[in-house]
């Protein structure tokens, strides 16, 4: 799979271009490559549907924070294929009135005199749906395939979600003649301007249902349970919204299914503490682990580990193993395991303990081979671990 360019460099504008930079920047991406201007040329095709995936993400201010932030997985993921893409029907369906009309329909803008198609319809999207779910640190460390149930509009299935019953149970629209939009000439200063706008009698769709589907009611639509499987990339983290395009709620009438938007939650894990990519596990030792050194077992993403201590570990101390943590959302490199050394001190001591100490206080000045020393630091272990 090709790795999606980067959303700014499609529009060709800055991270700080205001919204009505990014809108004119689309303008003239869209006028360049729409597919009345290139008929049969495939790369114009996808440049002009990458503007419009571009656009669709930078002029939606939640969005575009959440692409600042995560990139291309935050909006539904950095490779194409994964999160969707836009089709030709989600681009003139949204974005339509970009340039004051119907999209394709270029009348008062500089000479592009309406070589679109004046009978293009409107088409409906569903609406968006909203889900939570929780991941463990080890499922956002590897991505997990979730299989989720939810309760949302899909397609009829009786009448293939057009709403009617039968191919002929339809009636041209009389207000629009079945166009799907009004088109008005207006008299300025400037001379005369065309605008076009929606059909409020058939919604844009150039129709009537003259016999409804007995199961939808004419909606084309129905409310049920649906089993979704979604993807989700590994690092995502705490309060992150990943996009899944068309995987939300059917639309009227078989329009664009509308996204499917995960909210991502972090299961709390019993022993790691997640910093950003780095993970983070505080190891209490007992004070004669710390001085004489040992070899401790400690759990991390993948399982238990054995970690070796060294004599004369202080407190205080981080050891790091290395890309022991989490993957960066933005395939940036992995984080770090860090362990934080801590050393326990008795609150209380026995009588023979405090000897103990007092020995092993006199015992520090000797000489490292010191047998006495030895002998004394074994006999603590013994007492105090």
């Amino acid at each position: 799979m090709a790795k999606k360019r980067d959303y700014y460099e499609v529009l060709e504008v800055s991270k700080t271009a205001s919204s009505e930079e990014i809108k004119k920047a689309y303008r003239k991406k869209a006028i360049q490559y729409h597919p009345d201007k290139n008929p049969g040329d495939k790369e114009a095709e996808e440049k002009f549907k990458e503007a419009a995936e571009a656009y669709e993400v930078l002029s939606n201010e939640e969005k575009r924070k959440r692409y600042d932030q995560f990139g291309h997985a935050g909006v539904g993921g950095g490779y194409e294929g994964y999160g969707g893409g836009m089709s030709m029907e989600d681009i003139f369906s949204q974005f339509g009135d970009i340039f004051g009309g119907g999209f394709g329909h270029f009348s008062g803008f500089g000479g592009f005199g309406g070589f679109g198609d004046d009978s293009s319809h409107r088409t409906n999207r569903g609406a968006d749906l909203r889900i939570k779910v929780k991941l463990s640190l080890k499922e956002i460390a590897t991505g997990v395939e979730k299989k989720i149930k939810v309760n949302k509009y899909i397609s009829c299935t009786y009448c293939k979600g057009t709403g009617a019953e039968g191919a002929n149970a339809y009636s041209t629209c009389s207000t629009c003649r079945g166009t799907g939009h009004i088109t008005r000439t207006i008299n300025t200063i400037l001379g005369q301007m065309q605008t076009r706008t929606v059909c409020n009698d058939c919604n844009g769709e150039g129709k009537r249902i003259t016999k409804k589907c007995p199961h939808c009611n004419g909606e084309g639509i129905l409310r049920s349970d649906d089993v979704i499987t979604i993807n989700i990339p590994a690092g995502v983290s705490e309060g992150m919204q990943i996009s899944f395009s068309g995987k939300g709620n059917a639309a009227r009438h078989g329009g664009v299914n509308g996204d499917l938007l995960v909210l991502i939650e972090e299961e709390p894990h019993p022993e790691l503490i997640r910093d950003q990519n780095d993970i983070i596990y505080n190891l209490l030792l007992s004070f004669p682990k710390a001085a004489m050194g040992s070899t401790v077992e400690i759990p991390t993403l993948e399982g238990k580990a054995k970690i070796k201590i060294d004599a004369g570990t202080q407190p205080g101390k981080v050891l790091r193993l290395k890309n022991k943590g989490l993957p960066s959302i933005n395939r940036y490199g992995t984080g770090d395991l860090l362990i934080n050394v801590g050393v326990y001190i008795p609150e209380s001591l026995t009588k023979e303990q405090k000897e103990m100490l007092e020995e092993m206080e006199k015992a520090a000045n000797f000489q490292p081979n010191s047998s006495i020393k030895e002998k004394i630091f074994n006999k603590f272990r013994n007492m105090f671990d």
